[in-house]
């Protein structure tokens, strides 16, 4: 089996234990899983890259790596922290859409169909945003959480142009988001909320990166389709 194959099998099963500590609320073993998750999964992307003698996409390891401290912040149960973590993960958007949007890829969004999807992604950023105004402003968190709403509208609009995959997994990893704030605005938190938010986040990093990893060496331009893996 490639190594690349073992780094994403055992990121697979970290991500079990982590929800399943998450089901059985957390302890020791959701402290010690959550920090592996994107450092696994930026392992899986370089060996990846290393195995097609490529060069790995270093923003979506930068990317990953933000994210890792935000994991971190966003275990600590603090406003401050939580803060600190939106402050990662806006970095994590940031050089995604960076890699994202390389090679004037992002001229296809002006194309159909795909035209339709920042429009989309608009839409719904705006609906939820006075859906939770209310919480958000008693929390004192609303404009913050708006200004990294668009960054995150943004980046699931910018990864709708490097194929199904990668579009997909940011599309997952906002709805994650989306369950999160409307926690915090104490407007909506389903049953099993802790589970289904990482969930929705592990299985839209892991398509954003494996997508990623398929698309080594295949720079997208206006004129190519979105790619099918």
């Amino acid at each position: 089996m490639p190594r690349s194959r073992t780094l994403l099998l055992a990121f697979l099963v970290v991500t079990a234990a982590n929800l399943l500590a998450n089901a059985t609320g957390g302890g020791v073993a959701f402290f010690l899983t959550k920090p592996l998750l994107m450092p696994l999964l930026a392992a899986y992307l370089w060996r990846a890259s290393t195995e097609q003698a490529a060069r790995p996409d270093r923003l979506v390891l930068a990317g990953l790596a933000f994210a890792t401290g935000g994991d971190i912040a966003l275990m600590i149960d603090d406003t401050g922290w939580f803060l600190a973590g939106m402050a990662c993960f806006l970095g994590t958007h940031l050089c995604y859409i960076a890699a994202f949007t390389r090679h004037r890829a992002a001229t296809t969004l002006r194309r159909a169909p795909l035209v339709a999807v920042p429009l989309g992604y608009a839409v719904l950023t705006v609906v939820a945003l006075n859906w939770m105004w209310a919480g958000l402003t008693d929390a004192g968190l609303a404009v913050p959480v708006a200004g990294y709403a668009l960054a995150l509208a943004a980046m699931a609009s910018t990864a709708a142009t490097q194929g199904w995959r990668v579009g997909l997994g940011a599309a997952l990893f906002l709805g994650s988001d989306l369950l999160i704030a409307a926690g915090v605005a104490g407007v909506a938190e389903p049953p099993g909320a802790p589970v289904l938010v990482m969930t929705s986040y592990a299985a839209g990093q892991a398509l954003i990166v494996t997508g990623r990893a398929a698309r080594v060496g295949t720079p997208v331009t206006p004129t190519v389709a979105p790619a099918t893996h």
